[in-house]
């Protein structure tokens, strides 16, 4: 596959540059994200019309289909990783929509569990899409403006959360399947835009000289974040958060029905209110806070925000509570721009895809457990209510993984040396 024109390098690219080849990789995101948020609502609801209706059934099957598409991220992660950095963003991108949109059509379609399964196995072995796209970012964004980059980037995946689920609710209450064909129109169509018009950002002479297979599996990617100063605790930070973010795609849609009786189409415009949220923070907020408080100051601001707000999330023992918690835990959106930004200056031009597919291993890791530690623990929860009635038993575990993020952050989040002199 030949490459596009390359986009220019966000060391030496002018800001109407850098900007004008960020606009391309945000559209890209944006269109990804909403397809991905068609499905999220009722997802959860095909698997329990497969299981009968019964719900911790079906929570116990979401930790089957969370368990293996982690392990699938866990080896293909740093190998589409490094592949980005030998033959550039795009065939990658190109590969990962391909097989997400194979993976749609396998829900569309889905005779039974077990076809279900299949479709989580190639999206899993494919999925590189938004770590892709974030070494795109760190390519054609200068250093100093990659926090806001990242920011924005965060807002195309609450955006997708503000028109997908909302639209996959809608859609869900017409027929279940309809939804995953929609997505998976959508995904074809952005395959079809990166093929023709978006440009590669990564040239020739910034690439690795050859594919290395000893770095590109999960031991080489934990080598590698050792290999770069205070990288693997930043990195343990973004395993904490991953960890702990796993929770609402595990059990949101079963937790809700299930305690507040909300309805697919009801779900749907609560994750639009909560992208609502996190589109302002991540495009209004996150330039001008983190110019003020710098990237540590967000990370910090981001663990504690989300630490409360699933804190609030988790207690809610009505709907207007829990909705109490959306603007709290909005400002949890500071935290990825913040680590983003503190991580890529580390890291040199011809290494920033192998970065993002080391964080991306580090993600497959969290997809495999926290789909089994909070779908196990809310299958309990509910199982139980006679002994012990907290139905929202596995979000306060997320918050406390958000209060242990913050408390290494403390110690990790510090600017590199060199940055801090040369400011």
């Amino acid at each position: 596959m030949t490459d596009r024109p390359t986009a220019p390098q966000g060391g030496a690219a002018k800001d109407g540059q850098w900007t004008g080849a960020f606009r391309f990789i945000f559209a890209a995101a944006v269109i990804n994200a909403v397809s991905f948020g068609i499905m999220i609502p009722v997802l959860p609801n095909l698997i329990k019309q497969f299981t009968g209706g019964d719900t911790a059934a079906a929570s116990e099957w979401n930790v089957v289909f969370g368990a293996v598409w982690g392990v699938m991220q866990l080896f293909c992660g740093p190998v589409l990783g490094m592949m980005s950095d030998r033959f550039g963003r795009r065939p990658i991108l190109l590969i990962s929509l391909a097989g997400l949109a194979i993976d749609f059509l396998f829900m569309a379609l889905a005779p039974s569990l077990a076809w279900l399964f299949v479709g989580r196995v190639i999206n899993g072995l494919t999925a590189a899409s938004f770590s892709t796209a974030n070494a795109y970012v760190a390519d054609v964004t200068p250093p100093d403006k990659r926090a806001k980059a990242f920011g924005w980037m965060g807002s195309a995946f609450s955006f997708g959360f503000l028109v997908g689920p909302a639209l996959g609710g809608f859609l869900g209450d017409i027929d279940l399947r309809l939804p995953f064909f929609v997505a998976a129109g959508l995904t074809t169509i952005n395959w079809f835009y990166g093929f023709f018009v978006l440009p590669e950002s990564l040239p020739p002479e910034k690439r690795v000289a050859k594919f290395d297979w000893k770095r590109a599996n999960p031991v080489g990617s934990l080598v590698f974040l050792r290999a770069h100063a205070d990288l693997l605790g930043l990195a343990t930070v973004g395993f904490l958060f991953q960890l702990a973010h796993t929770v609402l795609p595990a059990i949101f849609v079963l937790y809700t029905g299930y305690r507040y009786g909300w309805t697919p189409g009801f779900m749907g415009l609560t994750m639009m209110a909560t992208g609502l949220a996190g589109v302002i923070v991540q495009t209004l907020l996150v330039g001008p806070v983190v110019a003020k408080i710098g990237e540590r100051g967000a990370l910090l601001l981001g663990a504690a925000a989300g630490a409360t707000g699933f804190a609030i999330y988790g207690f809610a023992p009505s709907g207007w509570i829990y909705f109490l918690g959306v603007p709290v835990f909005a400002l949890m959106n500071f935290l990825q721009p913040g680590l983003q930004g503190l991580m890529t200056r580390r890291v040199e031009p011809s290494g920033q895809g192998q970065l993002q597919g080391a964080n991306q291993s580090l993600q497959g890791i969290a997809s495999v457990i926290g789909p089994i530690v909070f779908g196990l623990t809310f299958a309990w929860s509910i199982r139980h209510e006679g002994i012990m009635h907290q139905p929202g038993l596995a979000i306060y575990l997320a918050a406390g993984l958000l209060v242990g993020a913050f408390l290494l952050a403390l110690r990790v989040g510090r600017a590199p040396r060199a940055v801090a002199e040369a400011a």
